[in-house]
């Protein structure tokens, strides 16, 4: 059974930083791309990074680019998103996914589409404000 774990919840003021985690168990991250999503009231969720395998391949969506940092932690199932100055726009909940990625690969989607994933955690809340 493959559950993902978001940590990191917090209410910080704009340009402060906050880091979150996610962890994963009952697969072997290694073997899995990691995607973080965002879900704000009254809108889509949205893509914010992505992580390959073997963290070859990282992609942002561009309203996080040069402030977040996704990373991992393979040998302990974990990964990261370092979110340095935050605007009150990234008010948020943050969801963290996996999978193996089978249906963006049939369907052509990308790997900010959240409809790429499998396995989604329970989220957790960041809410950015003076």
């Amino acid at each position: 059974q493959v559950q993902l774990q978001e940590s990191g919840p917090g209410l910080v003021k704009p340009s402060q930083t906050l880091s979150l985690t996610c962890t994963v168990s009952g697969v072997t991250l290694g073997n899995y791309a990691v995607g973080w999503f965002r879900q704000s009231p009254g809108r889509e969720r949205e893509g914010v990074s992505y992580i390959s395998r073997t963290s070859g391949d990282i992609l942002y969506a561009d309203s996080v680019k040069g402030r977040f940092t996704i990373s991992r932690d393979n040998s302990k199932n974990t990964v990261y998103l370092q979110m340095n100055s935050l605007k009150p726009e990234d008010t948020a909940v943050y969801y963290c996914a996996t999978g193996d990625l089978a249906i963006m690969t049939t369907y052509r989607l990308t790997p900010l589409d959240s409809r790429s994933y499998d396995y989604w955690g329970q989220g957790t809340q960041v809410t950015v404000s003076s």
